[in-house]
């Protein structure tokens, strides 16, 4: 089903949208880069929109009273009382956001895919890891821990039992990526054509996921669609504005 965003910005400002942040204590670098994003750039934004794995790993909304995760959520309500509409998407890291965090973060959690009006133009969002579908094995487990019972099941367990699980499957997680090739862990183009054909070829895709930022052109049944990747902030930060003239991708160091 279509998932139109009737609360787009006002077409007369700029929409931001970032991913893979991966924010957490052993990286303040990233995290004072983002904080000074969220009370600088974004500010003058109509919009943010956070495509996905905003942390480097989310445990549960139990979590929100730790020292740095109320860091960002403190930087988030600051800008929310400022004026700013934040969106949050899961990503494969933080699909455990729940109505708690986003609560306490003054932001809305958006489905995956959604698509918005963005300056009166079709555009959809996801956080791009379904696209991946030639990694059988990565898919196999997004499906198996976006299952409600499992969630639930894994959320009854005690806080840091959870946080131990989950750095043993980031370890294990790694050792398969030097494993793969990257173009299995590329979008799938079929899916990525699916995907536009089913949401009635929207004139823009963005997405996060591979940390590959580029401009794609791309022609689905005669359709120009123009697929954004955004950029990751291991070594630093980047975003794509977007208004009423177009869309470019900027890097923090370079304002």
């Amino acid at each position: 089903m279509v998932n139109l965003n009737t609360d787009s910005p006002d077409p007369s400002g700029v929409t931001l949208f970032i991913s893979d942040l991966h924010l957490c204590a052993s990286r303040p670098q990233i995290t004072d880069a983002f904080l000074q994003f969220l009370s600088s750039t974004a500010k003058s934004a109509k919009a943010l929109y956070i495509l996905g794995d905003l942390f480097e790993y989310w445990a549960g909304d139990d979590d929100i009273e730790d020292a740095f995760n109320q860091q960002i959520i403190q930087g988030f309500k600051a800008l929310a009382t400022s004026g700013v509409s934040i969106y949050l998407m899961h990503g494969n890291r933080d699909f455990l956001i729940t109505e708690d965090f986003c609560k306490a973060a003054h932001i809305q959690l958006i489905n995956d895919p959604t698509l918005i009006d963005l300056c009166e133009t079709a555009t959809l969002l996801s956080h791009g890891d379904a696209l991946c579908t030639d990694d059988v094995t990565y898919q196999q487990f997004r499906t198996q821990v976006r299952n409600k019972q499992w969630q639930a099941q894994f959320l009854s367990q005690p806080l840091q039992a959870r946080k131990d699980q989950i750095a043993a499957i980031r370890l294990r997680s790694e050792q398969e990526k030097s494993n793969k090739s990257a173009v299995i862990m590329d979008v799938n183009a079929e899916a990525v054509n699916q995907l536009l054909k089913e949401y009635d070829y929207p004139s823009l895709l963005i997405h996060g996921h591979t940390h590959r930022p580029h401009q794609h052109q791309l022609q689905v049944d005669g359709k120009t669609i123009t697929r954004w990747v955004l950029g990751d902030w291991y070594e630093q930060g980047s975003y794509l504005a977007c208004d009423a003239s177009g869309c470019r991708s900027v890097d923090l160091n370079s304002n």
